[in-house]
């Protein structure tokens, strides 16, 4: 059954956050709230969290999962950027954006696409989401929170909780967070390619 945790979204209080970063240190699993809909977490080395997010939502080895990084010295440990790359991303940060891009030695082979040896990267701008990266000192893995069978990603915890409650581990209610996710953009090939549309304007990458 999975643990049920109320923070504030601007104020999120330091001893419920304590709580879900040694719950994600014990391999948990967690469903939390981002700037762009909610989202499946674990800890980067916890193999069996991203088989549990695989199972949850049905995806394919093809998948691009998402290092959910606390700043952009943290971002720049996982990917490779050139100069034109790093002032784009840079200026989209932190915010509702997720990038494609190669991977560094830092990625397990395991969270690499397997053919592009790419990973996705996202620095958002949620109190809550930051709190969590603060205490944990290390990316999120994530996928966004969109459950097989439905159109758009669950946005209340309480159905969160009701729907994943032998899921996951911990659900973290920070109130509505919206149904839109990240705006996806591809850089692995060096110009940037939207790959989804999203919260973030792709106009900045046109």
């Amino acid at each position: 059954m999975a643990r049920y945790f109320d923070v504030h979204p601007d104020n999120p209080q330091p001893r419920l956050i304590g709580q879900v970063v040694d719950l994600l240190r014990r391999d948990g699993l967690i469903a939390y709230p981002t700037d762009s809909c909610f989202a499946l977490g674990s800890q980067l080395g916890n193999k069996d969290g991203m088989d549990r997010i695989r199972e949850i939502r049905h995806l394919d080895s093809g998948h691009h999962f998402t290092l959910v990084c606390r700043d952009f010295a943290q971002l720049g440990q996982f990917v490779q950027l050139d100069n034109a790359i790093f002032r784009a991303v840079k200026a989209a940060t932190p915010g509702r954006y997720t990038f494609i891009l190669p991977a560094t030695k830092e990625v397990p082979r395991r969270l690499l696409h397997p053919r592009k040896r790419t990973v996705g990267v996202r620095i958002p701008d949620h109190p809550v989401t930051q709190a969590l990266l603060d205490g944990l000192g290390e990316p999120l893995l994530s996928s966004t929170l969109l459950l097989p069978g439905d159109e758009e990603p669950l946005t209340q915890g309480w159905e969160i909780k009701e729907r994943l409650d032998h899921a996951v581990d911990a659900v973290i209610d920070a109130g509505d967070c919206g149904t839109e996710p990240t705006t996806v953009v591809d850089f692995s090939e060096g110009e940037p390619e939207i790959v989804r549309v999203g919260a973030g304007d792709p106009e900045r990458f046109a």
